[in-house]
């Protein structure tokens, strides 16, 4: 967790670059991605060194060549602990016209390191601003792993709250709940179709890495965590640079973040590869059939990319894989045909398990749609037998574009780290949830009149719509209303004269 002082240091970075001219928060935090990463390049080669240094070997891993570049500029100046303590107009010089072309050059090369940087470019030509945000990032202690990936994830957080862009986002606490609800398991292949920056990923990390820490000691495991487990797609090469890096500064080496349109005819080869689908896939698009896979069409015929979305996942999980994914509540009730067969597959031929419905203000205020949280296992056989509904009413924020913390830190996010009171559930619902869906036996004799509850397959599919809208199964409960006698009414109006001659004398006081 980010202490205050920390807050205040990227604070001040944000506002420099704000100040300097850079006002367009997407491109803030592409230009500190590239100095990040233009930093991160040195750390790892000084490890390296000191490695070397210590066990008396020569360098096994270079990231920087000895000697010069093609335009004779020794690329030792090309490190950030060289070129740090240049003057600004020097500093500019080196950066603009020698570090930004070598990672361009490691992107052509394919190096792991480099391969979002193939068109990275300085943004800006305000010497003074490259040298106040070099001083700054310099003096931020991000040697331990945590800290990197809180002042990133912190530094995301600013996309949110500055405007249009925040749709990249998915709220963190709603990343944790699906992740910790699916709880990944060491032998996962994780794939997030719309990864943005890549939360879903990065949680799934660091699930894996806390609840089984083993795999990280053991060097065919700790490959397949740094190397296989984790695989996110975008068509924004912007988001694909910054999701990136907030897997690397997250302690995960090489994960396959690549440039794809996941609808389109020429990503089908990956079919069955995955085991765990964590997502929030776009809204309210629409494609063209021409560009669309055939065989999402061929599930759902609809230009709709929720509806295409759902399709797309049931063709990436491989047999007995699960998913937990966010859907608008038109998947769940809309009238199509389109609509009705996708929700008829899920159910006939896989296994649905859930719908956890959500308040229609958690993606404020960019979007005020209503939406749910919809878990499913492939199996190509069907299996849906009682699916588990979830009314999510408070998720510990305000539900208005402010989106403010309704109880103090340590009570909000799915793990919580302070126990809650009943009051408190009434305002963050999702450490309920999670309790609830490990313990599913007790939900059982559930009444529909309860937040959460099962309902049958047969009263699902009796209909042939296949409805998953919580509120077409949910009962309201009616309080009981006594009959007072005609004595008993008069009795009560009697002893309310006194409060309402007291109310007219004050305010003749104050008329008169």
């Amino acid at each position: 967790m980010l202490t205050g002082h920390i807050r205040n240091q990227i604070d001040t970075i944000w506002n420099a670059f704000w100040s300097g001219g850079v006002s367009n928060p997407l491109s803030v935090i592409e230009q500190l991605t590239f100095l990040m990463f233009i930093k991160r390049l040195d750390d790892i080669q000084t490890l390296e060194e000191s490695k070397a240094e210590t066990l008396g070997k020569p360098l096994t891993r270079r990231i920087f060549p000895a000697g010069h570049n093609d335009k004779g500029e020794a690329y030792d100046n090309l490190r950030w602990s060289r070129f740090k303590h240049f003057e600004a107009r020097e500093m500019m010089r080196v950066v603009d016209e020698h570090v930004f072309p070598f990672l361009r050059q490691l992107g052509e090369e394919g190096s792991s390191y480099g391969t979002h940087m193939k068109d990275a470019r300085l943004g800006f030509s305000n010497a003074n601003l490259l040298a106040r945000v070099v001083e700054m990032l310099d003096q931020i202690d991000m040697d331990d792993r945590d800290t990197k990936g809180d002042v990133y994830e912190y530094m995301l957080g600013k996309i949110a709250s500055a405007g249009t862009n925040g749709q990249f986002r998915t709220p963190r606490h709603i990343i944790q709940l699906m992740v910790n609800l699916m709880a990944p398991q060491p032998s996962d292949k994780i794939t997030d179709p719309a990864a943005g920056t890549c939360g879903f990923l990065v949680e799934a990390a660091e699930y894996v890495r806390q609840h089984h820490p083993q795999m990280l000691r053991n060097p065919e495991t700790r490959n397949h965590f740094h190397n296989e487990m984790f695989h996110g797609f975008d068509f924004d090469n912007t988001m694909l640079r910054i999701g990136a890096m907030n897997m690397v500064l997250h302690g995960v080496e090489n994960a396959n973040v690549t440039y794809r349109d996941s609808l389109a005819e020429e990503h089908n080869s990956d079919a069955g590869k995955y085991s765990l689908i964590l997502a929030n896939p776009p809204f309210a698009g629409s494609l063209d059939y021409d560009t669309t896979a055939k065989d999402l069409l061929k599930l759902a015929k609809t230009k709709k990319t929720e509806l295409l979305f759902v399709a797309l996942f049931l063709r990436l999980l491989r047999t007995g894989g699960r998913a937990a994914v966010i859907v608008p509540d038109g998947v769940l009730f809309g009238s199509s045909t389109a609509h009705k067969a996708i929700r008829k597959e899920l159910v006939e031929k896989h296994k649905l398990e859930a719908v956890i419905k959500l308040p229609s203000g958690v993606f404020r205020p960019y979007a005020g749609v209503s939406c749910a949280i919809v878990i499913f296992t492939k199996t190509g056989v069907g299996g849906t037998e009682d699916v588990w509904f979830y009314d999510m009413q408070a998720d510990g924020y305000s539900l208005d574009d402010k989106r403010t913390p309704l109880l103090n830190e340590g009570k909000l996010g799915a793990i919580p780290q302070d126990a809650l009171t009943e009051a408190d559930h009434a305002k963050n619902n999702l450490p309920d949830i999670l309790a609830r869906w490990r313990n599913q036996l007790g939900e059982a004799a559930n009444p529909r009149t309860a937040q959460s509850f099962f309902v049958p397959k047969a009263e699902i599919a009796e209909a042939g719509t296949y409805d998953l809208s919580l509120n077409r199964y949910k009962e309201i409960e009616h309080e009981e209303v006594t009959h007072q006698s005609p004595a008993e009414i008069i009795a009560e109006l009697r002893g309310l004269e006194g409060e309402i001659a007291q109310g007219l004398q004050r305010l003749e006081e104050m008329l008169a």
